[in-house]
């Protein structure tokens, strides 16, 4: 009789569970991109000059003098990437997880590492020649987040290395820490621009102003919800609102917003490079959108698959494509 009112418990079980409302993750983002006429095109009308292949996840970027390196988070390297020959030249072993954007400066590349997945083992900002394509170092300096961004100043590496709100100077001559600034909780990324530290606090949707020689916030900047990557040029800064897939243009020496632009970009992931008169803006579904700088418009933008990490550099257009494991170099005169 146990045995029998077991069975029956355990097909009532399985009945109750296959009956039962499966849970449900977050909603998805639609991303309803720029409707304006003219404005939309496929990604199939794009031919690259050259597609790179790079299993795994290829994704940070970084332009150097011949090429780009690029991140691949689950096999812990950066690729490099050259740009006469269209091929992989160097793969450098970094660490766990390389992740939160890649910087160039002092010779090196600077790879910040998020550690192993659950346990976090590995955390830290690794340090390559350039020469030599080799690991110099690794410093005990982890990002807050594993999507940001660190930047390079005249004689510093930078880099939020807390959520609670802490941006890091490191000393390249010695690779030590040289001091520590209180910006806002839920900072993220940081870029370097006109003698500043340019900070955004992902979380309080500020653009923060850091004094580079005086290690000291200047201002806070209201720009749009959930600012996280942020570049310069054209005389401003631009944050990505993931909140409600806005651009804010700054003006970097009066610190006036200058435009909120519509690119209908909103959620997460993504990335952004300024170059060739304008922003240059990418997430999936719609790996490429630019912006016009002298307009504050969004006057192209591509839909279809690719994209999350992308930079201009040596007239291209270098798209990383996640999902298919490729890097592709677009002449940027063409799109």
């Amino acid at each position: 009789m146990l045995r029998i009112m077991t069975v029956f418990a355990l097909l009532g079980a399985v009945v109750f569970s296959q009956d039962a409302p499966k849970k449900k993750g977050p909603p998805r983002v639609v991303r309803p991109g720029i409707s304006s006429p003219g404005v939309k095109r496929g990604m199939d009308t794009i031919k690259p000059e050259a597609e790179y292949s790079v299993p795994g996840v290829p994704d940070w970027q970084a332009v150097v003098e011949d090429g780009l390196w690029v991140s691949n988070g689950p096999k812990n390297t950066v690729h490099k990437l050259d740009l006469k020959t269209n091929q992989v030249t160097a793969v450098v072993e970094v660490g766990p997880r390389p992740c939160s954007g890649l910087a160039v400066g002092f010779g090196s590349l600077w790879v910040p590492l998020c550690g192993a997945r659950g346990t976090g083992e590995g955390k830290g900002l690794a340090r390559v020649d350039l020469k030599t394509n080799k690991l110099i170092t690794t410093i005990a300096v982890a990002p807050a987040d594993s999507e940001g961004g660190l930047t390079v100043s005249k004689d510093s590496v930078w880099i939020v290395s807390d959520l609670k709100g802490v941006l890091t100077r490191i000393d390249p001559k010695t690779n030590k820490v040289k001091a520590e600034v209180s910006v806002p909780a839920g900072s993220v990324a940081a870029y370097y621009s006109e003698g500043a530290v340019w900070v955004t606090a992902n979380k309080s949707a500020k653009l923060v102003k850091v004094d580079a020689k005086k290690n000291k916030v200047l201002k806070e900047i209201a720009v749009g919800p959930e600012p996280r990557f942020l570049t310069a040029g054209g005389g401003s800064v631009w944050t990505v609102n993931q909140g409600n897939g806005t651009v804010t243009r700054v003006d970097a020496k009066t610190d006036a917003v200058v435009a909120t632009i519509e690119a209908g970009i909103p959620g997460g992931g993504g990335e952004v490079s300024f170059g060739g008169g304008g922003l240059w803006v990418t997430v999936f579904e719609i790996p490429i959108t630019f912006i016009d700088a002298k307009t504050n418009l969004v006057t192209k933008q591509w839909v279809g698959p690719g994209g999350d990490a992308i930079r201009h550099g040596h007239m291209s257009i270098w798209l990383s494509n996640l999902r298919q494991q490729t890097v592709w170099r677009i002449d940027a005169t063409k799109l």
